[in-house]
């Protein structure tokens, strides 16, 4: 493995792990904090006649984890798209 592909590749898995884990922390953000940390100052809000924080707690962060899989997937496409061509061209 020449040192411009090696280069290329942490590169890549860098980034790959970055993003992994700030959708990761978004997802339990909104677990916790929504359905338990806020869930009492939530409560004064409702969302279909059912108070906000018992919502969170059983529907949004499933809500928010099939939108992270979304924005996953999208962003995975950009990222492999740019480092595809970074480490076809150092090889």
């Amino acid at each position: 493995m020449t040192n411009d592909l090696a280069t290329a590749s942490r590169r890549y898995w860098r980034s790959t792990l970055t993003f992994t884990l700030s959708l990761l922390a978004v997802w339990a953000a909104a677990g916790v904090g929504g359905g338990i940390l806020f869930a009492g100052w939530l409560n004064q809000f409702s969302l279909g006649g059912i108070p906000l924080g018992f919502w969170m707690a059983q529907q949004g962060s499933i809500v928010v984890f099939v939108v992270l899989i979304l924005i996953y997937a999208v962003g995975m496409n950009v990222l492999e798209r740019r480092y595809r061509r970074e480490i076809g061209g150092a090889r």
